[in-house]
Formats: C-alpha cells, structure tokens, sequence
C-alpha cells in the first residue's frame, strides 16, 4: 500500500483470493445482473515469452557481423496447393480486425502500413472495405461463421482466404458488435438492422466436423480457381489435434491464436478463462505438423500477444513461420495515447487502459463509427507509423538472429533458446537456464 493509503500503519491485509477489483466485479454483476463485456486481450499474468531467453553465439557457435552479413526475413506462403502463394517480405503480419468493430480509416490505414513494408493485412469479420482493398497490396479475406459481409465476388479479390474456426480471446464463442457500432453502412454490409446488438454464430452453420471443413475448403478452390492459400485460425486450446485435423482437411497456412490475443468486444470470462498461453500452443502445433511430415510445408503462424522483434524471434524458434499482430497494431496507429488522456477519463478509463471497444467512443477514432471521431485518425500518418513499428519488429528479430549466428529468421531453433523458469521451459519445451533440464523430458517429471 502507498504512504497515502490510510490503511497502511493499521496492519489490515487485502485478500489475495477476493482482492479490491474481484469485489468491485462482485459488486457490479450484483448491480446489473448481466456479465462483464470488453475489448482487448487477457491482463492476468501467464507465462510469455519474457520468461525465454536467446543464447547467443561466442566460442561454441559463429555469430554473424552486425548489419554487413544478411539475414532472411522474407516467407512464402501457401506453398502447398496454391497456385499463387503470397510472398512477404516480413514475417509479422496484420491479424484479422472488422470493419465495425474498427474505422474506415482504421481499416485504411492498417492496409498503407502493412503494404508499405510488403506484408499482408485481414479483412476481419463484416466483409471488405474498398479503403482496405485499395490499401493492402496482400490481402487475407476472413470467412468467419456469422457469413457477415461475405460474397463471392469479394473471395476472388482476395489474395488469401483465412477460414476462422476461433480466435484466442474466446474460442469456443461467437463475437459481438453492440448496437451503437452498426451505423447504416455497417448494417447494409452485414444485412443487418441499425442499432441492434449483434451476436456471431461460434460455429459454422454447415458443417459439424472436419469431413465437412475439408468439403467447404474445396468449394472455396474451386470459387477461386485454385489460385490462393487456405488459412486455418483456430484459437489455442487442443493445439496438437486441431492443427492435425485441419492439415488433414486440406489447408495450405494453419493459424494459431493463443489466449493473450485481442479481441474487440466479449465476455471477460471468456478473455481470462479459456485458452491457453500462446507460448505453450506453438510447440503443440509444430509437434503436429513434423509428424505429419508437414512442418514447413503447411506453414504456421502464431498470434496473440505479440510485442517486440523479440518475441517474433522467439516465436520464429519455437517453429513458427510468421506472426500476426492485433493490439499491437492499433497501438501503433495511436489506440490508447496519452494525447487522449482527458478524454478516456471522462468515460472512466485512461490512456493505457482504455478497453471499452464495444461502446464504439474511442477518443483516437480507431475502435468507432462516430464519424467526428474516425476523422481524428489521419489513414496516411497512421500507417506510416505502423510500417514503422513493422520495420523496428523485423530489425529486432534479425539482429537476435544474427547473434545466434542464423542468416534467415526461419533458422532460429529451438536451441537456440532457454526458460528462466519451470512453467516457460514445459510450455515451451526449451531447457531451464543453466540446465538441460526440460521438464517432462529427459527423464524429468
């Protein structure tokens, strides 16, 4: 407790189980009666990929020299069946995010980042946006179970097709977009009413298994001619048999969001409870993929609480092909900035915490459909500060690389790695600092 606290010299001691936020939680659902709905991704600690450490070259292996000796970041993908892969030149993508659930300009300006540094964006729920379209030189169309937005004609324009089975925030469970998001253009584009709650589906309408995902994604090739990758999303929870049962059905990019990922608005129960870490999810995907003989050939990318060029190296080592970003990118055009710190006060939050997506009154004019506020967000400005934010990722990662000695990002291994604690190196499946203890392995427990 602080020194202005007038608790602190009287000895009363704050219960660890029903501390001050779980009785103010209590005392709300009490209050309303309904449960907790919000944006953003889950704020319990659990283990990430801080809890990982790179082991450098120096006697036993040869680092390469600074930035004089090259290092990979390009990735193909789609390698298996498409006749046209996509090709990008970082491998930090742009997660799905709907139009709805973010700005025109948002949408917009996601797209100048992500083309600016030659990697691809994803439409998100609701459909396709001529300013995303426009924008995005690589272009992921999400097919989601609500159908929101979805046409044939938009499919063929796509670059890519990602077929969303659940996201990391709430897998197992349908999205949200409240009322006072679906503005008229919202609701022509999703065939919906203006003004009313809108709940999707959690599963697809017509198909109960994978024999029928492995029919939907041959009728999505023969819409598009064969020509682009079929992604997978699945959101971590069985890892290890939902990216085998989703190779077996026929996808050329499996997608992997753990728990840490964001979502735009749902139940907080579903956000800290269901899920597991995304650190934890990559070695049950990638044990998958090498028994099917698929590793590298179905390309894997993971998602959910990606932050820094480290964590996309540490990622890229646990046997990932590239990662999406979410939260990060909305950081980065300008969510949650001090600049509007008045503001988030005056609708109980603040700059850094502000999570209300759902209420559709985000001061930055990112996660809005109040036409005066999307005006704040300057599309062109925005995205030159995502490619950015893009660029300093891929620096980072390469500059880790190099000093493990590796010249492509995709050499990174996991031996290149260590655990600074217990529960890091079982997840991870990486040796504890100092040991070659791996728990559950090498004889261990």
């Amino acid at each position: 407790m602080s020194e202005k606290d007038p608790y602190t010299q009287t000895g009363l001691r704050e219960s660890a189980t029903f501390d001050k936020n779980t009785m103010a939680e209590i005392r709300r659902a009490a209050e309303t009666g309904i449960y907790d709905i919000r944006g953003f991704g889950a704020k319990r600690k659990v283990p990430h990929f801080d809890d990982l450490l790179f082991l450098g070259a120096s006697m036993s292996r040869y680092p390469l020299e600074g930035y004089r000796e090259k290092c990979n970041t390009q990735v193909t993908l789609g390698t298996r069946f498409a006749k046209k892969p996509i090709v990008i030149e970082t491998p930090v993508t742009i997660a799905g995010m709907s139009f709805g659930a973010l700005s025109a300009n948002a949408k917009e300006a996601l797209g100048r980042g992500a083309s600016e540094v030659g990697t691809s964006t994803t439409t998100g729920d609701g459909g396709m946006t001529p300013e995303e379209r426009g924008q995005s030189t690589k272009l992921v169309y999400q097919y989601l179970p609500s159908r929101y937005g979805m046409n044939p004609d938009d499919l063929r324009k796509a670059d890519a097709i990602e077929v969303v089975l659940g996201q990391g925030a709430k897998p197992g469970g349908g999205g949200m977009l409240l009322g006072q998001k679906i503005t008229d253009r919202v609701a022509k584009m999703r065939t919906l009413p203006m003004g009313v709650d809108q709940r999707s589906a959690c599963r697809h309408p017509d198909w109960t298994g994978p024999d029928d995902l492995a029919i939907k994604i041959q009728e999505l090739r023969e819409i598009t001619d064969w020509q682009v990758p079929i992604y997978i999303k699945v959101g971590a929870t069985r890892t290890y048999y939902d990216v085998k049962l989703a190779v077996k059905a026929g996808a050329d990019v499996i997608v992997v969001d753990g728990m840490q990922g964001g979502t735009a608005a749902t139940q907080e129960v579903f956000i800290e409870h269901v899920g597991i870490p995304t650190m934890a999810a990559i070695p049950q995907a990638v044990q998958a993929l090498q028994e099917m003989g698929m590793h590298r050939k179905v390309q894997l990318i993971v998602s959910g609480g990606i932050r820094n060029g480290a964590d996309v190296a540490k990622c890229m080592a646990l046997g990932a092909d590239a990662v999406a970003i979410g939260t990060a990118a909305l950081i980065a055009l300008g969510d949650n900035h001090p600049q509007w710190e008045d503001e988030y006060k005056k609708l109980g939050s603040g700059a850094g915490f502000y999570d209300d997506y759902q209420e559709g009154k985000d001061p930055a004019g990112i996660s809005t459909q109040d036409p005066e506020l999307s005006k704040r967000l300057d599309p062109v400005k925005a995205g030159h500060r995502l490619a950015n934010y893009l660029r300093v990722l891929t620096m980072e990662a390469q500059t880790l690389a190099r000093a493990c000695g590796k010249n492509d990002l995709r050499n990174l291994e996991p031996e290149d790695l260590v655990a600074l604690n217990v529960e890091a190196a079982a997840m991870a499946r990486v040796p504890l600092a100092g040991t070659s203890w791996i728990p559950g392995q090498n004889g261990g427990y």
